[in-house]
This record gives C-alpha cells, structure tokens and sequence, in this order.
C-alpha cells in the first residue's frame, strides 16, 4: 500500500529534523542531541548552497502531500514546517549568510553559550569537546573568507553593526590557556586531558585573535562609519522580507511606522498622567533625566542588584497561579551577564534550559554599569525575561509531547516575545506596579517596545540616521543613554526582529478582548492562557485560528 497523508509526512518531519541536527551542530547540543558535540558547522557558500537545495528538496516533497487529508494536529506541523522550509530558502536566496558576524549574530559570537549545555561526565564527552574546540581554526578562516566574499559583492554591514564584537573576541583571545573559560571542564582533569584541553583552547585563542584582527584592520574600515542599515543586493526588499518573516503578518515596513507612532503617543499620554500624580510639572524628557539621576532608585554593588530581583522573583512567583492552570515543571535560576558581553548587552536576557532537561533556564541581569540599572524598571522586565514571561512560554514549549520535535523548539519571535511583553502587562493583574515609579517603570518597557516600530523601520526603510534613531528614544522613553545607543545598535545588527515584540504583544491583547467580549462571564483567564500557550510557538495567524476555535469550544 502507498503510504497516507500522515506516514508521507511523518517521514518529511523525520528527515528535515534529522538534517537540521547534522547541519547545525551546536543547535544539536542545545536541543539535547549529543550524537555532534565534535563538530561544528561548515561556514562556505558551498555548505549554504547545500542547505538551500535540501530544503526546496524537503519542502517540494511536503507539497505533494494531500493536506486536506490530515488531522488538524498533523495539518498544523504542516503548516509550521512548510513556513520554516521557506524561509531557510529565502534567508540564502537573500544572501544575508555573508553577514556571518554581528553583534547579534555568528557562532564566534555564542560559542562560549555552548559550554553551558555541554555534557563534560566521561572522557568521551571532552574528547568530542577538544574535537569540537580543534574545529574552531576552521570555522574561523570560513567565516573570513565568506565575510571577504560578500564584500566583493556588495554586502556591507553598518559599522555599528559589530559594536563591540571584536572586544569580547580580544577577551577571549587573551590571557593563559588555563584561564579562558573554555578551558573550565579540563582543570580537575587528569594531565593528559588538561594538555589536549590547552593546545585545543590555544587554538581558540589564536582563532579568535585572527578574527578580531580581520575585523579591525581589514573589514571594519571598509564599512560605513556612520551606517544605519546593511547594503545589499535588493536591500528594501530583504527588509520587507524580514517584517513578515518577524512578525509572521502579511505588514509593509510603513503599516509597522503607523502602528508604531500610534502607539508612542497612546503610551506617551499615559507616562505624562504618572508624571502629575507625583507633581512633577516638566517634559518627559526632564522627568526621565531626574529618574536617572535619583539614588532611590539604584544599587552599589552587583550583589545588591541580583538580591533584589532574586526577592522580587520568588513574590512573582507565588502570584501565577491566579493567572496560570499550567505551570512548567523546570526551574529557572539567576546569573550575572558574562563580563565578555556585559558592557554591550541589554538589561537582562533569558537563556533557555537544555532539551533535554539536563540544566535549568537562567535569568540574566547585567549588573555592568549599575548607574544606568534603575531599580524601578526590574518588575516589568523580570515579568518578560523569567515569569511569566520567557521561562513560563519557553518551559512549557520545551515540555510538550506528542509533537515532533522541531515544534518544541520551534522560534516564531512574534509569538515569542509578544507573549513575553504580554506578561509584562499581567504584573497589573497580579498586584504589581503598585507605585508610580514601578508603574511608570513598565510604561518605559512598553514605550521602548512601542518606539521600535518606529525606529527599526526608520533605520531600515525610511532613512533614518543612528543619531536620529538615538534621539528619537531619548525624547520618548526614560531608558539610559548606555541603552538606547545599545538597542540602537541592536536593531541596525538585527533588521525587523524588533518589531516582533510589540506586534505580537498587540495580537496576543486583540484577541483576549475578542475572547472576553464573546465570552462575556464564561471567560476564564487561566484557560485563556492555557489555550495560548498549548500549541507553543506558532505564527500569529494560526494563533488567531486557534483562539478562534477555542471561542467555540467554550461556547458549546
């Protein structure tokens, strides 16, 4: 008999998953799938130019297969599957390989991440390690060659792009083999693996010296600058591209612009109502410039700093389950920001727990710089990077079962961190933001996201200088100099992603007032949340059919 509908693809997920592990080693690792922790991945136009070809080979299959035949179960791993084959074929189609370094982006960049899901619990495990840390020369000479060549071809990065990424690679480059930290799991080790592990760390060292050199005295001065967006072939193109990849939306760069200035002046109003309730009678600028300078709301010392989130953490804690009827199983924990990245870094980030349950998830605070660290914005951003925000989100995603497993680690930004400022919003229901500050605090973290809109697309479709971009967050959000020219510079290394935020935040808002209005009093906010969350990552067009449904389940 000829296979069915399911069984064709069943075989298509199995195969397109299993080359996805091959082709990205540390992705892999991450996943929990040890069977490549000697490997890294190849960097060439060839090995791009094969994975473009798999994938039109993986997705033409998919196309054959009768959709109309499948359970909706089956349908929707169709669907996610078939928008992740398209856009692996369009990101190389594009080109934008040859941006293979940035501060947002490349291996060289996150390899020391990969220490913290590698297993070090038998010798095998640091023979594959030393392997791994031996093909880093290459990667390196990869990376050069394909940077060199997209130059040749007019693909240029703006300078700001690789802010501060050749500091952190020089960091790694210096010092003894013995003190870098790739060198951690060899030093309780016996001598013949603590040697292998120094000549291997010497050779990513020397590596990483190469690339730092190639970036500052040949690749470096030949981009713009003063640059505010990438030059490249069909340029305004690849930036449309890059809104609907993001947001997962049929948007133009202007519909984003529009939503953006809407939202800035909605939020605009809201922060000047904070500003009367403590009498203070000047602009927003000169507020925000008197928050930044009040000693209330800052700390000395990084040890202060990691107390206050870790009490504020355990109080968000015991409110989630008035919002929650799933919780995830795996903790999260806290870490300072790595000081090779601290000074170039946002606030905080999350960093996901291993797939296979082997480490926590962690919550990283930055705690470089505390002058430009106030206190009152820590609610709404520990709300979005742990819980429930983040961690909840990704947690549960990385527990789910019966799905294959490139949807557990499926990456839909807009969902993602939509979700994430979405939960900033819940500390309102929860009993937070109870004091103006804290309130105007949250208000900060919702302009920020809302001023993106406007000045990514600024940057990428209308324009706009950094100096303009950095004056146009400066006027509008009380966050610190340090981390306006920071996010800036991220959203020139990064073009759309941005935007995911506040587009799936809105999206996530519409339709729980769609819910709430149809619903009326049957509505429920934990099996709303539930409902969101149940299917993990997934566009924002399936999210809306999927609430849709949901709606008429509740009614019947």
């Amino acid at each position: 008999m000829p296979p069915t509908p399911r069984q064709q693809l069943e075989d298509i997920i199995h195969e397109e998953w299993e080359n996805r592990l091959r082709e990205n080693p540390t992705f892999a690792t991450a996943c929990g799938d040890h069977r490549y922790n000697d490997r890294l991945p190849g960097m060439t136009p060839a090995d791009f130019e094969r994975r473009q070809q798999t994938a039109c080979g993986l997705l033409a299959r998919l196309r054959q297969v009768e959709r109309a035949a499948l359970e909706p179960a089956d349908a929707l791993n169709y669907d996610v599957l078939a928008r992740e084959l398209t856009l692996q074929i369009d990101e190389i189609t594009f080109g934008a390989y040859y941006f293979a370094v940035t501060k947002s982006a490349g291996l060289p960049v996150y390899l020391p991440d990969i220490i913290l899901l590698t297993p070090f619990n038998t010798p095998a495990d640091l023979q594959n390690y030393i392997q791994r840390l031996g093909a880093f020369p290459r990667l390196v000479e990869e990376t050069v060659a394909l940077m060199d060549e997209g130059l040749a071809k007019g693909f240029a990065a703006p300078r700001p792009a690789l802010a501060g990424v050749t500091e952190g690679f020089t960091r790694h480059a210096s010092g003894a083999s013995e003190d870098s930290l790739f060198y951690a799991p060899f030093k309780d080790q016996p001598e013949g693996l603590r040697a292998a592990g120094r000549l291997a760390v010497q050779g990513v060292q020397n590596a990483y010296r190469r690339l730092a050199a190639y970036l500052e005295d040949q690749y470096l001065p030949k981009l713009a600058a003063d640059g505010a967006c990438f030059t490249m072939p069909r340029q305004a193109d690849y930036y449309t591209w890059c809104v609907r990849r993001f947001t997962t939306l049929d948007l133009t760069p202007q519909e984003v612009h529009q939503t953006g200035l809407a939202e800035v002046a909605r939020i605009r109003a809201e922060m000047e109502a904070v500003m009367k309730t403590v009498g203070f009678n000047g602009s927003l600028r000169a507020f925000s410039d008197s928050l930044r300078s009040d000693p209330r709301f800052f700390v000395h010392t990084p040890e202060e700093l990691m107390k206050e989130v870790a009490l504020l953490m355990k109080r968000i804690e015991g409110e989630l389950p008035r919002l929650f009827r799933v919780l995830p199983r795996t903790p999260f924990g806290l870490r300072e920001t790595p000081d090779y990245i601290a000074p170039n870094s946002t606030s905080a980030y999350y960093f996901p727990p291993a797939g296979d349950g082997s480490t926590a998830g962690f919550y990283y605070v930055n705690t470089y710089d505390l002058a430009s660290r106030p206190l009152y914005e820590y609610e709404a951003l520990s709300m979005h990077e742990a819980v429930p925000g983040h961690h909840l989100q990704i947690a549960l995603q990385y527990e789910m079962t019966g799905i294959p497993e490139f949807r557990k680690y499926a990456d839909f930004t807009s969902f993602v961190e939509g979700w994430a400022l979405y939960a900033e919003r819940l500390g309102l229901e929860m009993g937070f933001y109870t004091t103006p500050y804290t309130n105007f605090g949250r208000l900060v973290y919702e302009m920020w996201r809302a001023a993106r809109l406007v000045v990514d697309t600024g940057l990428h479709a209308f324009g706009w200088s950094r100096e303009q971009a950095i004056a146009y967050l400066a006027e509008n959000t009380a966050l610190s100099m340090l981390n306006i020219a920071t996010e800036v510079d991220r959203y020139i290394s990064w073009p759309g992603q941005a935007l995911a935020y506040k587009i799936g935040e809105l999206k996530i808002r519409a339709l729980r007032q769609k819910a709430e209005a149809e619903l009326g009093p049957a509505f429920n906010v934990r099996e709303f949340h539930a409902a969101l969350l149940e299917n993990g990552g997934i566009p924002l067009s399936v999210l809306e059919d999927k609430v849709s449904q949901w709606i008429q389940s509740q009614r019947a």
